[in-house]
């Protein structure tokens, strides 16, 4: 084959131009450190990359979930720290208050402080985290303490109201939460423990004076309270009747009740709750078993022992709130599970991503060094075989 001046001259540009296409390569992996920088390059790697990629923010967005979760948590924590030591307070209050050394006003001076410490309660109740309510469920624009000025009706309200209004007052003794049921064929108004509202007994049906926890409100205001006679063979239940200043008539609109979970993904598919349920903490039961005691260390004609009962109240309130700190203390060990499982899966996707997509910048080096060689060869040889021509053999 007869090889012209022509064959030559474009054999050589077409190398030359492949040497620095090689060149521009190996310069954009320097520069960017990464294999490709067009899809085209290599389709499967930059398949892949997007896929990794894709996980590497999931995995980073689930660790920003996890400080929300954490900020949730330990200011639900503090918060439900500082209410038990509270009413720890109030208890031993109680406690201090029962001794029959202690004179009407020495009582009512320590009604002052527990009312102040209720206060406090209140407050603790409308803890806001990042301009949220964290004791309300999922309406957290809007505090579970709407308004304490209903917390304390009285309990005229009850006899005054229609019966078709009555559903709307919480009455608390006791510890226990009661709600309007029904009256009796005498016209006394019966209110049944909310906790059996729903199940056995239900009013007006056979075993419910045997079986309820009621509280029976006569119309001249004489209240009668109620409960299971747990005595084996007893028929009868245990009636007692109760002072007009010893339960506490509130609004159910004064306590917002959500009892609805706020959850927080933190993984894929997994969703932890963040709240508590605070209604079993902060509560109409709790204020209510409070201004009670206040009323009673208030009530100049008690002794002693008509306060230990108030001091039993306090211990059930201790013992929702250690119970619900608890439960909150186990869902923080998973979270912290959960943290260390996403930390080795974000430094497991770096790894992959980073082997998919990442050069060997010593290797890249070395061949941008051999490509400089061989298209510096390349010029010399283009220019030694282009460079002769008929006209310099003729002159």
């Amino acid at each position: 084959m007869r090889v012209t001046q022509m064959m030559l001259s474009t054999s050589s540009l077409k190398h030359i131009s492949q040497g620095y296409n090689r060149l521009a390569n190996l310069q954009d992996q320097l520069a960017t450190g990464k294999r490709i920088t067009k899809a085209s390059q290599d389709p499967v790697v930059a398949m892949k990359g997007m896929r990794y990629r894709s996980q590497v923010t999931e995995v980073g967005q689930f660790q920003r979930n996890l400080r929300e979760v954490y900020n949730w948590v330990d200011s639900a924590d503090s918060a439900l720290d500082e209410a038990t030591q509270t009413v720890q307070r109030i208890r031993e209050l109680a406690t201090q208050a029962s001794n029959d050394t202690y004179e009407a006003t020495q009582r009512a001076n320590i009604a002052k402080e527990v009312k102040q410490l209720r206060e406090h309660l209140q407050s603790l109740a409308n803890t806001k985290v990042s301009n949220k309510y964290i004791f309300n469920g999922t309406n957290t624009t809007n505090p579970p303490i709407i308004d304490d000025s209903k917390m304390n009706l009285g309990i005229a309200v009850l006899n005054n109201s229609a019966a078709e209004n009555l559903d709307q007052y919480n009455v608390t003794y006791g510890g226990q939460t009661f709600r309007y049921v029904g009256e009796s064929g005498d016209g006394n108004r019966i209110f049944q423990d909310i906790r059996q509202i729903g199940k056995e007994p239900v009013f007006g049906e056979e075993g419910f004076e045997q079986k309820a926890y009621q509280l029976i409100v006569e119309e001249d205001g004489n209240v009668t309270f109620s409960e299971p006679n747990k005595t084996i063979g007893a028929t009868e239940p245990i009636t007692k009747v109760i002072r007009q200043d010893d339960i506490v008539v509130s609004d159910r609109a004064a306590v917002s009740v959500n009892t609805q979970t706020v959850e927080i993904e933190l993984m894929k598919g997994v969703t932890i709750p963040v709240n508590i349920d605070a209604s079993k903490v902060f509560s109409t039961a709790l204020f209510g078993d409070i201004i009670r005691l206040e009323q009673a260390l208030e009530n100049p004609s008690l002794e002693g022992k008509d306060l230990t009962g108030y001091i039993d109240d306090m211990f059930g309130h201790i013992d929702y709130l250690v119970a619900e700190r608890a439960e909150l203390g186990a869902r923080v060990n998973r979270v912290e599970m959960i943290e260390n499982r996403l930390m080795e899966q974000n430094v497991f996707a770096k790894r992959i991503m980073s082997d998919n997509e990442d050069v060997d910048l010593e290797r890249v080096i070395i061949d941008l060094t051999t490509q400089e060689s061989v298209h510096r060869a390349a010029l010399a040889v283009g220019a030694r075989v282009i460079q002769p021509s008929l006209i310099d053999f003729l002159r």
